[in-house]
């Protein structure tokens, strides 16, 4: 486990699927849908779980073997069946409002940052009635251009930034290695949360674990945790 800053966090980053929502129903859905029309065999729900998190131009190309026209073409098909179906799947974790509340509370810019693109993202943070939590929505960009999560948590600082937010200590929060990888080629900590979709070996990446809500309020505000042990 890296060693890093720590509270009181200037901003914060925040993951989306398997950290907010529980995605994983519709992304694989909408991944059964593509291999199907494309006349592929489908793999398990178990295999399809770990494409939940990398961008998928990524995964079309590690987990399946695809060509760039190949994963194009898997990408089309896919985002088509996710806008009209699989993104409504999507549930908020639960603990995850009470994490919110504190945030806000607290007065911190939160800003999403998420290897999904934007649109379907903002579509399901709409959904949870959390827009107006958050300073900045950053996901990846329509043509996968920026997708990698470095990519992403760039673009969010950079919005951040131009808003007047500090950005002297950031925090990321996720679920996976591309989360802690993404943030540590900017210097960033990650919080790694236990709900999500990353396997136990992954967490060895991150500055610090949070097994529930209430563990990552406490890694975020550690005041609050020592206020309410009192």
């Amino acid at each position: 486990m890296s060693t890093a800053p720590s509270a009181p966090w200037s901003c914060i980053l925040l993951d989306l699927d398997g950290t907010i929502a529980d995605s994983a129903p519709g992304i694989i859905g909408s991944l059964e849908h593509m291999f199907r029309e494309l006349g592929r065999e489908v793999p398990s729900q178990e295999s399809l779980l770990r494409w939940v998190g990398p961008p998928l131009l990524d995964a079309f190309r590690d987990f399946a073997g695809m060509t760039p026209a190949e994963s194009a073409e898997a990408l089309i098909v896919y985002r088509r069946h996710y806008l009209d179906q699989g993104a409504a799947e999507s549930v908020m974790f639960e603990g995850m409002p009470a994490v919110f509340h504190a945030i806000r509370e607290e007065g911190v810019p939160l800003s999403l940052a998420t290897s999904k693109p934007e649109l379907p993202a903002s579509l399901i943070v709409e959904k949870f009635g959390l827009a107006d939590y958050f300073t900045v929505l950053a996901g990846a960009s329509a043509d996968e251009v920026r997708s990698a999560k470095a990519d992403v948590i760039e673009e969010a600082l950079r919005r951040l930034g131009e808003l007047g937010v500090d950005l002297s200590n950031p925090v990321m929060v996720g679920d996976r290695k591309h989360d802690a990888e993404g943030a540590a080629a900017h210097g960033i900590p990650t919080i790694m949360v236990g709900w999500g979709y990353g396997p136990e070996e992954e967490r060895a990446l991150a500055s610090a674990f949070a097994e529930t809500p209430a563990d990552l309020i406490g890694l975020l505000f550690p005041h609050r945790a020592a206020a309410a042990a009192a």
